[in-house]
């Protein structure tokens, strides 16, 4: 079955109660070692990247690489001896592969030396250790046109079955062909959406106490029926649509629902890229329920970093004393609407409000297994032909269940 991994972080549902803490900012500016940085790109890891690179003085070697294909790369990039980066800024779901090869390690001794108050909140402890540091919350969920809404007369949706509702009296109305959109990208994107609509569905993804998959079942079929029904009104382009694209059209006036991350709001509620009108009549509010379910078809997520292993305890030293100053209230002040930060220096405001009735309403945490990587590659690679309408939704479910058993068994997680 392979190792069992816990992991704890204070309830994002409590987490915004708990921003009174203070937090010790580790000395800068450092002035030995080597920084090197991989992460996803988004605004709030620029900026805390940027500032994690002002902490280093003159002569300290600073790498920044910035990409949405860093899941792809970091066991790669951490696995040799010195790890190509010092530091892997990570996800609920992106630090389980970095634990399972052994390749970050335990940062008590760090936090102990120079960041003694960092609050319990931003620490991810793995089996009695520190393992990341967390410094921002996320989820999907909701966004919305409150104007169109009204315009065809609908109130803000909480389920899926409004959703749909609504979504059919605006193309009916004829105000937009394909007013809705998802992150649902052939890969980790459409993975993700399962994952986020079984779990709202109520399903359970493996057999009790084992590694077992489960989800060709009536749950995974309801599950993939709504994902195509809300697909129904998406552009024909949907099985490309990842955060850039969807945050685009957002902001461009061609989608009236979407479902997109909490972190991408403070982007889309600003004064770039889009109008007065549509930032004015756009709100965030709490991923819907679904088929009955009380429960938020949506998970919440954390993003944190994490220290390499193979590399030198100066350059680990450097590199957590830089992202401790990274995070920061200097790069929280400045960057308030770039994330739901985990921060005292934090004041939730409209581009939070998403995230949080999503956390208050019950949303569960992303399951953190050491093998559910594998059944989210499988999803994302296998789902398509079914929203494709090329095979029914039974035959693209024993599709992801013979992918993963494959691979759960070449890793040991299965027999």
């Amino acid at each position: 079955m392979g190792n069992m991994k816990t992991l704890r972080l204070a309830t994002l549902g409590t987490a915004f109660a708990a921003l009174t803490a203070t937090t010790a900012m580790a000395s800068c500016p450092i002035e030995s070692g080597s920084i090197r940085i991989l992460s996803n790109e988004f605004g709030a890891l620029r900026a805390v990247n940027a500032a994690a690179a002002e902490c280093a003085a003159d002569g300290v070697e600073v790498t920044l690489n910035q990409t949405t294909e860093h899941r792809d790369l970091q066991v790669a990039a951490l696995t040799p001896t010195p790890a190509e980066y010092t530091s892997a800024v990570v996800a609920n779901s992106s630090i389980v592969p970095l634990m399972n090869n052994g390749l970050i390690r335990p940062l008590d001794d760090l936090i102990a030396e120079y960041a003694p108050d960092l609050p319990k909140l931003n620490q991810v402890s793995v089996g009695g250790n520190v393992m990341a540091i967390a410094f921002m919350a996320n989820a999907q969920h909701l966004y919305v046109r409150t104007d169109i809404l009204e315009e065809v007369g609908k109130e803000i949706p909480t389920t899926y079955e409004e959703v749909l509702d609504a979504l059919a009296a605006i193309k009916d109305a004829g105000i937009m062909d394909h007013p809705f959109a998802m992150n649902s990208k052939t890969g980790w994107n459409l993975g993700e959406e399962f994952i986020n609509m079984y779990l709202g569905h109520g399903g359970s993804f493996f057999k009790d106490g084992t590694a077992e998959v489960s989800i060709n079942n009536e749950t995974g079929i309801k599950t993939l029926e709504m994902m195509a029904a809300l697909n129904e009104y998406a552009n024909p382009d949907f099985l490309t649509f990842d955060s850039n694209a969807t945050g685009a059209l957002w902001e461009s006036g061609e989608l009236a629902i979407a479902y997109m991350w909490g972190s991408r709001g403070g982007g889309i509620l600003d004064e770039e890229g889009s109008t007065p009108e549509i930032v004015a009549a756009t709100k965030l509010v709490a991923a819907p329920t679904v088929d009955g379910g009380d429960r938020p078809a949506s998970t919440l997520w954390w993003d944190g970093f994490t220290i390499s292993k193979n590399i030198s305890d100066e350059d680990a030293a450097a590199t957590f004393r830089a992202m401790v100053h990274g995070i920061g209230p200097a790069t929280v002040e400045a960057n308030q609407k770039e994330a739901v930060w985990l921060s005292p220096a934090y004041t939730p405001g409209a581009a939070a409000e998403g995230v949080a009735a999503t956390a208050q309403a019950g949303a569960a945490p992303y399951p953190m297994l050491p093998y559910m990587g594998l059944l989210h590659t499988a999803l994302g690679n296998e789902l398509s032909a079914f929203l494709q309408g090329q095979e029914s939704a039974e035959q693209a479910l024993a599709d992801v269940e013979a992918a993963y058993s494959e691979a759960a068994k070449e890793q040991g997680f299965l027999q």
